[in-house]
């Protein structure tokens, strides 16, 4: 039995029948390619094998990268079994000891986002060009939608210009795992924005968000227009996309929204998931202990 035969056969199996994005079939690959490197004279269906790659992992990658990389190789071998390819997955015999840590997410100032959208939208009404004034309506657009809805980055580099529906203020996003969810927009100044874009691109223009040379705005090229931005409106904190998802989440929380109302607007297939947005924010502790610590009640 040959294991990068099996790798490549469970490749295409993940490619034409699980319906994975092209970004997760990457990661696949590049995660069994590691493990073929490290086991290809070893044997691979061994638990001692197993374990001490995943002990590799844990030396070599942060935790959470480590997670990823165990969970596409124990996907492979519950593929081996239930194919029955293998009789019985090593996996069973292993107990992961190891955990993630939880980490609070790393979210913005909102006085931070109203500096960048103030430096967007003052540099889209000084553009002195038409060509200008597009790139600089889309970077806008793209701030107000990454804030606004809490679209993941690659969810806004692929969104097509036909998911929009401007009649009812509605957005389909397509996203992990080809998960479709649909989400309202309730800002008019956002509506109206999108009209005039649209009106602006060509009718047939698959993708909402293009480059130059028409092709779709890929992902770094929206984390470097993100900086950009950041940078020229005086935010030090360094930016990133999914930090406005983080943001966006957690303002929602903090205003007291149903922590599964947030796991349908991000598109969470389990709540658990979610579960990081219900710790208590900074400011609420605050004005917590401002409001009820006795030490603030007594007068000396």
């Amino acid at each position: 039995m040959s294991l990068q035969t099996e790798i490549d056969n469970y490749i295409v199996v993940c490619d034409n029948l699980k319906g994975l994005s092209k970004l997760t079939i990457k990661a696949y690959k590049i995660d069994l390619k590691q493990f073929y490197e490290y086991a290809e004279k070893l044997d691979w269906l061994s638990k001692e094998c197993i374990t001490t790659y995943i002990d590799k992992l844990y030396k070599s990658y942060s935790p959470k990268s480590a997670k990823r990389k165990i969970a596409c190789l124990k996907a492979f071998y519950r593929y081996l079994e239930m194919e029955e390819i293998i009789e019985y997955s090593p996996f069973h015999k292993i107990k992961l000891k190891y955990k993630e840590p939880i980490l609070l997410p790393k979210t913005i100032a909102i006085n931070d986002i109203q500096k960048i959208l103030i430096c967007a939208y003052k540099t889209k009404d000084n553009s002195k060009t038409k060509k200008q004034y597009e790139t600089r309506l889309r970077d806008l657009l793209i701030l107000e939608l990454l804030f606004s809805t809490g679209m993941r980055v690659s969810e806004i580099s692929h969104l097509e210009t036909d998911a929009i529906n401007l009649l009812n203020g509605t957005i389909r996003i397509f996203g992990k795992g080809s998960k479709e969810r649909i989400m309202c927009l309730t800002n008019d100044s956002i509506i109206t924005l999108l009209n005039e874009y649209i009106e602006m691109n060509p009718k047939n223009q698959q993708y909402l968000f293009t480059n130059r040379l028409g092709n779709r705005l890929s992902e770094q090229s929206i984390r470097n227009m993100i900086n950009n931005y950041a940078c020229v409106a005086g935010v030090t904190q360094h930016i990133t996309p999914h930090m406005f998802r983080h943001t966006f989440a957690t303002a929602l929380h903090d205003e007291d929204v149903d922590i599964r109302y947030i796991q349908q607007l991000l598109g969470h297939s389990s709540i658990s998931t979610t579960q990081i947005y219900t710790h208590i924010s900074t400011n609420k502790i605050y004005k917590l202990l401002e409001e009820k610590h006795p030490r603030n009640k007594i007068d000396i």
